[in-house]
């Protein structure tokens, strides 16, 4: 079988599915001439990651398409609801990237709590002691709360770092229920147990805010200006999970009134040109849509993916 891997795959990814005997093709093809590419190719198994979307247009244009595989969390680019009545097999891999965007939340975290995103940018163009000055007031994470709206993957991973940090945990789900989050620490494991709840207001009184939830169905941000008055004044968001998911012009209204302090966007609604406003804002760390973009995360990816079309189709 032939593997078209459009958005790439990690070399060891690759090299599994070749020993199991299929052809990976790791050549990007734009969007305009994916169909074309693909049906030239006599490709049956297409694997993305964020940048090519596979819909109903695409998968209607190749009819020998029988697999189309994501590489990351969330299926957004791909219509799965039209691969699964068309016999088109969907899958993504959701468990690879937990940890890297976890981390890039923490690191987040740290860089809004000391402004090191605007001072780093500032420090050539300014006054150094004023700058000094300007970024004293700069706050520790121990003892501080974070709210993680969504208590999946990622968000449990994410709780683990925050606990194992000193902060205090909330976290909203759609059911109330409690979750065990395992902190490893010198190859020993303590078990934490976490509080989950459907109520919003748990996260009145959090000091940071993290989102990790999909796309509502119908387009519409799940986090608006209404959500963010919830919060306590000079509260610190953060979304890791899809452009979009917090609104981002009450985001940026809601940062020049002060109810937001600072916010840490990975994702935008129109990647991969986002609003200047956002990219430019002084209270703003942006990052270009990175959150799986570690050395780990690609290998666990890969070989994940490797794992499940072998999986499907067997070795040759």
């Amino acid at each position: 079988m032939r593997i078209l891997a459009n958005d790439g795959i990690s070399k060891t990814g690759k090299e599994m599915l070749e020993a199991a005997g299929y052809t990976v093709d790791t050549e990007h093809r734009p969007q305009d001439q994916l169909a074309q590419a693909i049906n030239d190719g006599g490709y049956e198994i297409l694997l993305v990651r964020s940048a090519t979307k596979v819909d109903n247009i695409l998968m209607d244009a190749c009819p020998g398409l029988k697999m189309v595989g994501r590489g990351g969390v969330g299926l957004d680019n791909v219509d799965k609801y039209h691969a699964k009545n068309n016999g088109i097999i969907v899958f993504n891999t959701p468990e690879a990237s937990s940890r890297s965007v976890a981390e890039l939340v923490i690191g987040s975290m740290f860089t809004l709590s000391r402004s090191l995103h605007d001072s780093a940018r500032n420090l050539t163009q300014d006054d150094f002691g004023k700058l000094k000055k300007k970024y004293s007031n700069g706050i520790e994470l121990r003892g501080k709360s974070i709210g993680i709206i969504g208590f999946g993957r990622i968000g449990q991973e994410l709780a683990s770092y925050a606990i194992a940090m000193g902060m205090d945990v909330f976290a909203v789900d759609l059911e109330d229920k409690e979750v065990i989050i395992p902190i490893e620490i010198y190859n020993k494991v303590i078990e934490v147990p976490v509080m989950v709840r459907k109520n919003f207001d748990v996260v009145r009184y959090c000091d940071f805010v993290s989102v990790h939830i999909p796309k509502q169905p119908n387009g519409d941000s799940a986090i608006t200006y209404g959500d963010i008055e919830l919060m306590k004044d000079g509260v610190i968001i953060i979304n890791t999970s899809r452009g979009g998911v917090v609104n981002e012009d009450d985001l940026l209204d809601a940062l020049e009134t002060g109810k937001v302090a600072a916010a840490a966007l990975d994702v935008f609604e129109d990647e991969p040109k986002p609003n200047p406003a956002l990219l430019n804002h002084p209270k703003i760390f942006a990052t270009p849509h990175i959150g799986a973009a570690t050395v780990e995360a690609q290998y666990r990816i890969g070989t994940e993916i490797a794992d499940i079309i072998t999986a499907v189709y067997g070795t040759k």
